[in-house]
C-alpha cells in the first residue's frame, strides 16, 4: 500500500505545467512503492497522454467526460489506495525542501492525521525552522483559529475522510466545504507554516476569471458552501459547532467583500446581505474572532459602512 496518493486534476492547461508538476512529486524522497500518482483529465480538448508516456508506470492516467473539479476529485478519491492523500491542481507544484518536512511529520507521527501547511507563489522556498509543532485537534484549531480552505494545503489520512466528497457542480468553493469538514473529523492535527506549494497564479486560473457569468457562479457557489456548512454546524455537539460557526462567519465575511470586489454594485451588495440575513448570518456574529473581523463587522452594520466599503474596496484590486 502506498504512503501518499498524490491526485492530479487536469483540464486544458499547458502540459509542461502537467510535467513539471508530475516531476515535483517524482522527486520527493518516496520510492515508486511508497507513492502514487494519479492523473485525473476532466475531458481535455486534447488529451495530454503522449506527452506522459514517459512516465511509464509512475503515473496512472484516467481521462472521464467534463464533470468539473469536484467530480474528478472524486474520481481520484476512489482510486487512491494511499494512507494518505495529497491533491495537486495540474498547474501548481510541490516545493521540495519544505514538503519533505511535511513529509517527516508523516514519518515520525504516525499518529498524526492531518499535516496543514502553506502555499507561495515563489517556486523556490527554504526550509522552514523546525521549532515546536505542537498537534491539536480539528475542533480546537478551527475553533481557535483562522484555517485555510484549500484543499491542496494539507496532507490527509484517507481514513479521516470516511464518505466525505466533494460537492458536484461547485467550482467555487468547494475546498472550503471539504475541507472545514474534514478537519473537524480529526483528532490529530499538525498545523504548520511551511510553504510546501508553489500556487502558479496565472490567467486562466479559476480565481483569474472575471465573466459576468462566471461571476455570478462563483458567488452562488459560495453562498451554497455556507448554507451548507451553517446546516451542518446546526447538528454538530457543542465544540464542533462553535469551530464550524467561526468558519461560517468568516466565509460570509468573505462573500460579503467578493460581492463588493467582483460586482462594484449597490444592488448585488443588498441582495446579498438579504440572503445572508434570510440564513441569519447577518449582521454577522458578534464575536472578536480577529481584528479584521471586528473592524468589518463593525462596518457592515451601518448604512454609512457599507457605502464606504462599496466604493473603497474595488479601488484596493484584492481579493480575499
Amino acid at each position: 500500500m502506498p504512503i501518499i496518493s498524490f491526485i492530479l486534476t487536469y483540464y486544458n492547461l499547458p502540459v509542461q505545467m502537467l510535467c513539471e508538476c508530475i516531476d515535483s512529486i517524482l522527486a520527493l524522497s518516496l520510492s515508486a512503492e511508497e507513492r502514487e500518482i494519479i492523473v485525473i483529465d476532466d475531458g481535455s480538448d486534447v488529451s495530454p497522454m503522449n506527452e506522459l508516456m514517459k512516465y511509464g508506470d509512475d503515473i496512472i492516467y484516467v481521462r472521464q467526460k467534463n464533470g468539473g473539479v469536484s467530480v474528478a476529485r472524486n474520481a481520484g478519491l476512489h482510486m487512491a489506495k494511499g494512507t494518505y492523500i495529497q491533491f495537486v491542481d495540474g498547474d501548481d507544484q510541490l516545493i521540495l525542501t519544505p514538503y519533505e518536512q511535511c513529509l517527516d511529520i508523516v514519518r515520525r507521527q504516525p499518529q498524526a492525521e492531518i499535516i496543514l501547511f502553506d502555499f507561495t507563489h515563489q517556486l523556490h522556498e527554504k526550509a522552514n525552522p523546525r521549532g515546536n509543532i505542537s498537534p491539536k485537534s480539528g475542533a480546537e484549531l478551527m475553533k481557535n483559529h483562522n484555517i485555510r480552505g484549500s484543499v491542496w494545503s494539507c496532507l490527509f489520512r484517507q481514513s479521516v475522510r470516511g464518505k466525505l466528497e466533494f460537492t458536484p457542480g461547485i467550482e467555487y468553493g468547494e475546498d472550503e466545504e471539504f475541507v472545514s469538514q474534514l478537519i473537524l473529523r480529526a483528532e490529530v492535527v499538525y498545523p504548520t507554516d511551511y510553504k510546501a506549494y508553489y500556487y502558479r497564479k496565472h490567467h486562466t486560473s479559476v480565481t483569474q476569471q472575471k465573466e459576468k457569468d462566471r461571476i455570478q457562479k462563483r458567488l452562488t457557489d459560495s453562498l451554497s458552501v455556507i448554507k451548507h456548512l451553517n446546516t451542518q454546524a446546526d447538528r454538530m455537539p457543542h465544540t464542533d459547532r462553535l469551530a464550524l460557526q467561526r468558519r461560517v462567519a468568516q466565509l460570509s465575511m468573505d462573500y460579503i467583500y467578493n460581492t463588493i470586489i467582483l460586482t462594484r454594485s449597490g444592488k448585488e451588495l443588498d441582495r446579498c446581505l438579504e440572503e445572508l440575513r434570510q440564513e441569519g448570518l447577518f449582521p454577522l456574529p458578534d464575536q472578536n474572532y480577529t481584528k479584521k473581523y471586528v473592524w468589518f463587522r463593525k462596518m457592515t452594520n451601518t448604512s454609512l459602512g457599507l457605502t464606504f466599503l462599496l466604493y473603497s474596496l474595488p479601488l484596493l484590486k484584492k481579493e480575499r
